[in-house]
């Protein structure tokens, strides 16, 4: 009896599983009908619409594509040229910046040049200038004298004492360059190949107004400017000259003027003591 039943519980679970399998199918079979009658109304409503228009307005339509097409070529064109404006822009705005950085660091040290008139504190200066803001590591200032015509190092960096020689006006660069005082460019640093340790690449005049009172000869320049001198670079050497030769012309100046009213205060006091 036991088993009888087990098999009745059974054969009626096949049989709800296989109502609902049929219900399912009928389910499938109507939706696959829906969806067959939905393709052939599509199908006829498209035949209709290629009836409704006519051979003029295709023609039409497809010039109209066209001109849309050469409308947005001409977009695209015109937003690449956008592009590389933006660029150069972007480009142009570092060098800006760069400048004006550049500019307000100069600004700074020579508030610090023409704030003291002691010669040894405005050629320390001078270096940092040098080294900070032009950047170069091995470079020599050299003052004229004006009765010998000779120009005399008075302060360098990457260079042993006495290494360079008192060079005359007109010989070589630094003379060439302290007798026109016209400053003196290499051209192509890329390719530079000097024909001696002392073949400066870039030598600029120390003028007070016409005259010249020394040079600034560099002979070497940090890795990042040695491929090309930027315009920033050339207005940085026209001021760094400028700003120098003044504040070096008044300290040397202040020195001599001290050293000539140490010894006239010497004389007066020796005088003085002979008096009494």
């Amino acid at each position: 009896m036991e088993r009888e039943g087990e098999l009745s519980r059974k054969a009626e679970e096949f049989m709800g599983i296989f109502k609902k399998g049929m219900q399912f199918t009928q389910e499938l079979l109507k939706e696959n009908e829906r969806l067959r009658y939905k393709i052939v109304k599509l199908d006829e409503d498209n035949k209709n619409l290629q009836k409704q228009v006519s051979a003029p307005e295709v023609s039409k339509l497809k010039q109209t594509i066209l001109q849309l097409e050469q409308e947005k070529t001409a977009l695209l064109d015109k937003y690449r040229e956008v592009e590389e404006e933006n660029k150069d822009f972007a480009s142009r705005y570092l060098e800006v910046e760069e400048e004006n950085n550049n500019l307000a660091n100069l600004y700074v040290a020579s508030y610090q040049l023409h704030s003291t008139l002691d010669f040894k504190e405005v050629l320390r200066i001078v270096i940092e200038i040098i080294i900070n803001l032009i950047g170069s590591d091995r470079f020599a200032i050299l003052l004229l004298d004006d009765s010998s015509r000779v120009l005399s190092v008075v302060a360098s960096e990457g260079l042993r004492e006495g290494e360079i020689k008192k060079v005359k006006v007109g010989e070589g660069i630094i003379g060439t360059v302290a007798k026109t005082g016209e400053s003196h460019f290499e051209q192509d640093l890329e390719h530079f190949t000097p024909t001696s340790g002392f073949h400066p690449i870039v030598c600029i005049p120390l003028k007070i107004k016409e005259h010249t009172i020394g040079v600034i000869a560099i002979f070497t320049l940090f890795e990042q400017k040695r491929k090309k001198l930027t315009r920033v670079d050339y207005e940085l050497f026209s001021m760094l000259a400028g700003h120098a030769a003044t504040a070096v012309f008044s300290a040397k100046l202040y020195s001599q003027s001290e050293r000539k009213l140490s010894t006239i205060q010497g004389f007066i006091d020796l005088l003085s003591g002979k008096t009494k």
